[in-house]
């Protein structure tokens, strides 16, 4: 039989536990919870904010979750999925406003970060590029093409376009393997020396080439490969 939120004591429902003692004290499943607001028939919010992660592997898994899975999922509704991708967008944008101040190259951590949440959790290859300005801070974030498991189809002029669009000085790309290895293959090496050349062209400087896994970032650029 399933226990309603409600009928818990105080000190153990997410929400009062949150205010008496902070976000870092819930457990996954009450966070989500929170963000559900309600359950189904038979179901708590906090049960099904349990089979949610279960279901998705954890709440990288959940957050990342294509949208035709998620409402097809039981107990999620267009309005549910709307406030965990809300979720994901706002850690993403918390993410890059330090990368709007300053250096990309002053703030490593908050790239490797920002690019994890964005690609890292992706079951097929994205390619996405950040456009800097002439100081290397980020103009703008795009994600420009999405492939098959283990290949995208990368076009150098493209780039080379939103480059000019956006009046960037410089361009670090990065791709995601959906492997969870994060060594770049040999078609990889030959791509970041293509994007190079054609950026090279007009003046525009390729910084970095960053391969992004759920848990490791692999920069060419502290490899000496650029």
């Amino acid at each position: 039989m399933s226990t309603r939120i409600a009928d818990l004591p105080p000190a153990a429902r997410p929400r009062e536990k949150l205010l008496a003692h902070g976000p870092q004290a819930l457990a996954d499943a009450e966070l989500v919870a929170l963000l559900l607001r309600s359950g189904l028939r038979g179901c708590s919010a906090l049960q099904l904010g349990q089979r949610l992660l279960d279901a998705f592997g954890g709440l990288h898994g959940l957050l990342h979750a294509p949208q035709a899975r998620l409402r097809a999922h039981k107990g999620l509704g267009a309005a549910k999925y709307a406030e965990l991708a809300a979720v994901l967008e706002l850690a993403r944008r918390a993410l890059a406003e330090p990368m709007r101040e300053r250096r990309l190259f002053d703030t490593p951590d908050a790239v490797a970060d920002y690019l994890r949440l964005w690609l890292g959790g992706g079951t097929v290859e994205v390619f996405a590029a950040l456009l800097l300005d002439h100081r290397h801070r980020l103009l703008h974030a795009q994600q420009l093409w999405q492939g098959t498991l283990s290949h995208t189809a990368v076009y150098p002029r493209e780039l080379v376009k939103l480059a000019l669009a956006h009046e960037a000085s410089a361009v670090i790309v990065a791709h995601n393997h959906p492997s969870g290895v994060a060594e770049p293959s040999a078609s990889d090496r030959h791509l970041t020396q293509r994007l190079k050349s054609a950026l090279g062209l007009l003046d525009i400087a390729l910084l970095d080439h960053l391969v992004v896994t759920r848990g490791d970032v692999y920069s060419f650029a502290r490899q000496g490969l650029l």
